[in-house]
């Protein structure tokens, strides 16, 4: 399945505005065989806005709605982080809808990143979100959660193929997009569509750096620092292939590791 990936901060604080730039790069990843587009964490409001409260919205909301149609007229699937309010909390989280338009997943960062994290979100109890999309099991998480190694086992033990992260990664901590991403995806033989924003929002510096890697470690594409639609292939073949050839999975012995839980 190919798979775009779009690297970009879009038009923080105007939802109106972030849903222009996910529909015109739905147009080009389409154009060029997309059958998946993934937008970066809290693209449709930005990341540093502030009162991210107030843009909050329902999983079902008009936004989703929106996207949906963009989806539908594109003939792709979207994955895309914003910010959810479910009664009186509010979720850092990352939805997926098929290119039909129809909510597969709805997934809400588990493990949050610093102060500002804290003060703006509740944390989500879910560690393992999937959905069927092509013939691949699609995992999704947000950012910081891939860098906890008991999330990505998780999803590897229950067969997701293509893990999906949208992410905020920031200056100083680029080498998660350059190294860890790639050793996430092979110590767990999966590939991991990890998806970053760029440029400055308030005290943080995005570094882009977006990559797609794949189970044998290597990264099968990988985004500069500017803004950037980077397009890879998902292969089912190479997948299966390097589960075959790679023991880990089968070589664990789980009844060592209780007391590490």
């Amino acid at each position: 399945m190919r798979t775009a990936l779009l690297q970009s901060s879009g038009r923080p604080g105007s939802v109106v505005g972030n849903l222009e730039v996910l529909d015109e790069a739905a147009g080009r990843a389409a154009g060029a065989g997309a059958g998946l587009l993934v937008a970066p964490e809290m693209f449709l409001t930005g990341y540093a806005i502030g009162d991210i409260a107030r843009l909050a919205e329902p999983a079902d909301g008009d936004a989703a709605d929106t996207v949906a149609d963009i989806a539908g007229r594109h003939g792709l699937a979207i994955a895309y982080g914003y910010p959810e309010r479910d009664g009186e909390a509010v979720f850092n989280s990352a939805q997926l809808v098929s290119a039909d338009g129809s909510r597969l997943a709805n997934c809400r960062k588990t493990h949050l990143f610093g102060c500002f994290e804290r003060d703006h979100f509740t944390p989500g109890e879910q560690p393992v979100v999937q959905a069927e999309l092509g013939g691949l099991r699609v995992g999704i998480m947000i950012c910081y959660d891939v860098e906890f190694p008991e999330n990505v086992r998780a999803h590897a033990l229950a067969g997701t193929d293509l893990l999906l992260v949208p992410t905020a990664q920031m200056h100083p901590f680029q080498f998660v997009a350059e190294s860890m991403i790639p050793v996430r995806a092979f110590e767990n033989q999966l590939y991991v569509a990890y998806v970053n924003r760029v440029g400055r929002e308030g005290e943080f510096e995005f570094v882009g750096l977006s990559t797609l890697a794949g189970p044998d470690g290597v990264a099968r594409a990988r985004a500069g620092r500017d803004e950037e639609l980077l397009l890879a292939d998902v292969d089912p073949a190479r997948l299966a292939a390097s589960r075959e050839a790679n023991p880990y999975l089968n070589d664990r012995r789980p009844g060592l590791y209780g007391s590490l839980i």
